[in-house]
C-alpha cells in the first residue's frame, strides 16, 4: 500500500469537495479548482475527510494512487491558503518593476524583459530585485516561477541572474589561477 496515497486528507471547514463521474472539484475561499481522476482510482469524500483508493494492484494503479492524493491535497491547501513561490535577482542594475498582473524586469539585456500573469497568478514585488508568484494552483504557480528564472538563470562564476530564494548557485573558480611563467 502506498504510504502516501493511504494517508486520509482532511479538509478545513471552509473547503469543499465536490466528485463526479471522471473528476473532482475543489471550492475554497480563494477559488475553485479542478482535476480529472483517471479511473483506475476512486476518491471517496466522507465526514470531512478525502480517501483515495485504487480499484485494483496492477502497477499503473500503485503509481496513480500517491499521485492523485498529492494533487487532491495540494488543490485543497491551495483554494484555502494559496501557494507562493519567492525569487531574488543578484546582479549590478538589476530591478524588477510593475504590479500584480505584469512585471517588467531589467537584467542586463539592451531591453527590458515584460512578464504577464496568466490567469489565476498574482505577482507582488517585496523589494525591487524580490519577486512573489502566488496563486492556488501549485503546478501554474512553479511553472511561471520557472519561467521568470529560465530568463537569465544564474551564472557560475559570478551569481549573476535570477534565482529561487535560498536557492544555492555552485560557483567556479575562473580563470585567475593560472599563472604566466616562462612567457618572452
Amino acid at each position: 500500500m502506498s504510504r502516501i496515497g493511504g494517508a486520509e486528507i482532511i479538509l478545513p471547514t471552509s473547503v469543499e469537495v465536490l466528485v463526479e463521474q471522471n473528476g473532482i472539484i475543489v471550492k475554497g475561499p480563494k477559488g475553485e479548482l479542478t482535476q480529472e481522476i483517471r479511473p483506475e482510482v476512486k476518491v471517496v469524500v466522507a465526514e470531512g475527510k478525502v480517501k483515495v483508493t485504487r480499484k485494483n494492484n496492477e502497477r499503473l494503479s500503485r503509481a496513480l494512487h500517491g499521485l492523485t492524493r498529492s494533487l487532491i491535497n495540494n488543490m485543497v491547501i491551495g483554494v484555502d491558503k494559496g501557494w507562493v513561490r519567492n525569487l531574488e535577482m543578484v546582479g549590478v542594475g538589476y530591478r524588477v518593476q510593475g504590479g500584480a498582473d505584469m512585471i517588467t524586469l531589467s537584467v542586463g539585456f539592451s531591453h527590458p524583459v515584460v512578464v504577464k500573469a496568466p490567469a489565476g497568478i498574482a505577482f507582488g514585488i517585496l523589494e525591487n530585485t524580490k519577486i512573489s508568484v502566488s496563486g492556488i494552483d501549485k503546478h501554474l504557480v512553479g511553472q511561471v516561477a520557472a519561467n521568470i528564472r529560465a530568463i537569465k538563470p544564474p551564472e557560475p562564476y559570478k551569481g549573476k541572474g535570477i534565482r529561487f530564494a535560498g536557492e544555492y548557485v555552485r560557483r567556479k573558480a575562473g580563470k585567475a589561477g593560472k599563472a604566466v611563467t616562462g612567457a618572452k
